[in-house]
């Protein structure tokens, strides 16, 4: 039998619309707004179907904040016409992000196999340096999420705050705003991908002496994972201490969403609805 969900509004929580897969983003509006989830986290899949200006509609009505639009990125490439379609790409991004009202894009940065890591970065922090002034135009922050280490190879080359921090501080531009960071182009912390780092506290506090806080996202590391990229864990179901990197964020000075970002493939065959009463629960108990 599902545990009722709990009714009690929280203020800072977002969803992914990737958390609930199998739900179109109009299901995804209602759903949310029936257990009192505030914010939502749109997939750019989600917007597909009806296209951006239709979804930009529905969410304007629903009273949901958008929060972020997740995801550009994957800019490396072993030759110039990859790279440009590439960055193409994520001014289409930017523009569907300005569209719905998302003030920030995350960037999963891309690895490309055969391409070395050191120079992966340097074509990362080119491109976004080249998407800079659209994003600017744009009102629109960007996020670099780095991943963890077993997706250097093929998903980003950036898997440490460090390496992260560095790019980013090779962007001075600003945008209004105390929430999310005052810099134009900020961190997105993942949990999932960053609660091993030895170095975690300390560069969250440099990051957030920086305005480098952009973004904080939650879900839990299965001891036994199944799945590299499809079996993220629930709020408490795994090893990450998520109350303490919560703690180290706001004493960092971060006031902005915690979302929930769970890829699993066992959750996404399963009944939505009940999947949702368990986020909620677990938001409310671990996070």
């Amino acid at each position: 039998m599902t545990t009722p969900f709990c009714a009690a509004p929280m203020s800072r929580m977002a969803v992914h619309t990737i958390t609930t897969k199998p739900w179109s983003l109009r299901e995804c509006i209602d759903q949310y707004r029936a257990r009192n989830v505030p914010g939502i986290t749109v997939w750019r899949q989600a917007l597909a179907p009806q296209g951006p200006q239709e979804s930009a509609k529905m969410l304007a009505d629903s009273g949901l904040k958008v929060v972020a639009l997740v995801r550009g990125g994957f800019f490396t490439g072993q030759d110039a016409a990859t790279r440009q379609a590439a960055l193409d790409d994520n001014r289409r991004a930017l523009d569907e992000a300005s569209t719905i009202g998302a003030p920030l894009v995350v960037l999963v940065c891309g690895a490309t196999p055969g391409l070395p890591l050191a120079d992966a970065r340097k074509q990362i922090a080119g491109a976004i340096a080249a998407l800079a002034p659209d994003a600017q135009a744009r009102q629109v922050r960007l996020a670099i999420e780095p991943l963890h280490p077993m997706y250097a190879a093929d998903r980003s080359a950036v898997v440490t705050m460090t390496q992260a921090r560095e790019i980013c501080q090779g962007f001075a531009a600003e945008l209004p705003g105390p929430v999310c960071g005052r810099r134009l182009v900020g961190i997105a912390v993942d949990v999932y991908h960053v609660w091993w780092d030895q170095h975690l506290e300390r560069e969250i506090a440099a990051a957030g002496t920086l305005g480098l806080l952009h973004a904080f996202h939650v879900c839990d590391w299965r001891v036994q994972t199944r799945d590299l990229l499809n079996d993220r864990g629930l709020m408490g179901e795994g090893c990450i201490n998520i109350r303490q990197i919560r703690g180290w964020m706001e004493r960092a000075g971060f006031q902005g969403w915690v979302e929930v970002e769970v890829f699993s493939t066992e959750r996404w065959a399963g009944d939505q609805q009940a999947w949702l009463d368990h986020i909620l629960n677990a938001y409310q108990e671990h996070v």
